[in-house]
């Protein structure tokens, strides 16, 4: 699965016994500091009930795609730069975060 998915989608991890709604993207991990998320969500249909129940996961550890969110030509632009941060950090590469410009 190489599609960037927009927010809003609901997907089944790998590992996961539990769907998981997608609400952010290239978030830094707090479990592991210094490595990024493809993804971050929180559990569905709960959603974000507190900060414990948010997951950070890869692009690779997603199973199934259960829903895809609202697509729009203004994700047109941010799909183009998840697509580019994701094939970074998959093949190693260090990601400046200080220097994306979503405007």
């Amino acid at each position: 699965m190489n599609t960037i998915l927009p927010i809003g989608s609901v997907v089944m991890l790998k590992k996961g016994t539990k769907p998981v709604m997608i609400f952010g993207y290239m978030q830094q991990s707090q479990v592991h500091p210094g490595k990024m998320a493809d993804y971050i969500g929180v559990p569905y249909p709960e959603g974000n009930i507190n900060i414990a129940a948010q997951v950070g996961f890869q692009i690779t550890d997603i199973k199934e795609v259960l829903f895809e969110g609202y697509r729009t030509e203004e994700f047109n632009p941010w799909e183009d730069l998840l697509k580019l941060c994701s094939t970074r950090h998959q093949n190693g590469e260090e990601i400046d975060d200080t220097k994306i410009d979503t405007e």
